[in-house]
């Protein structure tokens, strides 16, 4: 036993994470003991770890097949949910597979069996029909945000791939929503149901009603942003013709930031995010897709562009703010003669007079053609940009390790004399090229 809890603390070290959360806490001594588990607590909480660390923990070292499986609503949630098992460091091998990628590259991953394999239900479905590997050795099943599944359409995959799993033994349902209907071909029998949404972090979560007096509410978009300052924050739209609309309108107006929708391609998406994240681009326009299910730093606001139609919308987009132990604000943008539904808190309007200059961006992204396959670490970039680029420790921001490329933020006003000096440099044996994302 005493070697276990060494290994979890050896875990929680890799995370900077001192103490597990309640939530957490209990997630992880049901999961061990119970066949089936539901999972409810709000986004940010850290429900990926709560199920990972108990599924590690009851892995078999001398199995070669797939032991543990995921099922996810979304590719951005497939990744972040990978790169936490990589970064565990608990030496089983993992594969993320999903829509929007070459299957060739799903088969020479997967040709090396992963201990756990996580996947959207299309692509996994896919897999599963075409025999691509065992399914004899899985027994963990889990359904990660199992209500985004349902109601994104992926139930007749879902129903395919959950028929063919003969040997599951213990099935795990997360979801940061309650009274969803479980299907019952999950065959969820007697399940223990643990239910953080109790305890919501809505008690943090300010929501503050800003009155457009135009249609369009773009000026007052632009005013918002002069009101707020420099922050991290999301703009929500409901629809993808809006996202176009709003960022043209911030182009216009010298304003930095990017866009994450469904209308875009799997790699766009990818490195929209990877920009929010590094801070080259503060402000992120996004529709529901960006609401939950991608890693993304904790926001000081978010931004209703749209008004969401749902109470499920409006809590998932909340949901990216005031998230765990921190404050954060909600700011709903309503045409005045536009109706409030009655789940949105409709206080007195606020006055948006008062403006912060916004600063220039600090950092810019760039891109490096090598990767994990090339035996590049963290460490040998940031050891390439401190001794042949001359940076010191604060002028270099994050670092993000792919399979075949990696992304690093560096200062802006030196960016093109870095591109100038590492372009064409070696990292380990290879010779890689270093641009602008």
């Amino acid at each position: 036993m005493a070697n276990i809890i060494k290994e979890q603390q050896d875990i929680l070290a890799k995370f900077n994470i001192h103490k597990l959360n309640d939530m957490q806490e209990e997630a992880m001594a049901v999961i061990e003991k119970t066949a089936n588990t539901i999972l409810l607590s709000p986004t940010g909480t850290g429900k990926t770890l709560a199920f990972l660390l108990p599924i590690v923990k009851s892995l078999d070292p001398n199995c070669t097949d797939i032991q543990a499986l995921i099922l996810v609503p979304s590719r951005e949630l497939a990744i972040q949910i990978e790169q936490v098992v990589r970064n565990m460091g608990s030496g089983f091998k993992v594969n993320a597979v999903y829509g929007g990628r070459s299957m060739a590259k799903d088969k020479i991953e997967i040709k090396h069996v992963p201990a756990i394999l996580i996947g959207t239900p299309g692509r996994i479905s896919d897999h599963f029909n075409n025999d691509r590997f065992s399914k004899d050795s899985i027994r963990t099943l889990v359904l990660d945000e199992f209500d985004k599944s349902l109601e994104v359409g992926f139930e007749y995959e879902m129903r395919s791939i959950v028929k063919q799993l003969k040997n599951i033994n213990k099935r795990i349902l997360t979801s940061a929503t309650k009274g969803v209907e479980i299907p019952d071909f999950v065959r969820l029998d007697k399940p223990t149901t643990i239910n953080y949404l109790k305890d919501t972090i809505a008690s943090k979560l300010q929501i503050k009603i800003v009155v457009s007096p135009s249609k369009s509410k773009l000026k007052t978009v632009l005013d918002l942003l002069g009101y707020i300052g420099n922050q991290p924050g999301i703009i929500f739209c409901n629809l993808r013709d809006s996202i176009e609309q709003v960022s043209n309108f911030l182009e216009k107006n010298n304003i930095n930031h990017t866009c994450f929708s469904g209308a875009m391609e799997q790699r766009d998406r990818e490195r929209s995010l990877i920009k929010f994240r590094n801070g080259t681009c503060q402000i992120l326009v996004a529709t529901d897709l960006a609401a939950r299910g991608i890693d993304i730093p904790e926001m000081k606001y978010i931004m209703h562009y749209e008004l969401p139609k749902t109470l499920e919308e409006f809590t998932h987009r909340n949901g990216r703010t005031a998230r765990v132990n921190a404050k954060g604000t909600a700011y709903v943008l309503k045409w005045e003669k536009e109706y409030l539904s009655e789940f949105i808190n409709n206080s007195k309007a606020l006055d948006i007079s008062v403006k912060v200059p916004l600063k220039p961006q600090y950092w810019e992204t760039l891109f490096i053609s090598g990767g994990r396959k090339d035996k590049i670490s963290k460490g040998d970039i940031a050891g390439l940009f401190f001794k042949i680029g001359n940076l010191n420790k604060d002028q270099l921001g994050a670092i993000e390790l792919k399979q075949d490329c990696a992304f690093v933020a560096v200062p802006r006003s030196i960016a093109s004399q870095l591109v100038e000096k590492l372009n064409n440099t070696r990292l380990k044996k290879k010779k890689v090229r270093i641009t602008f994302l």
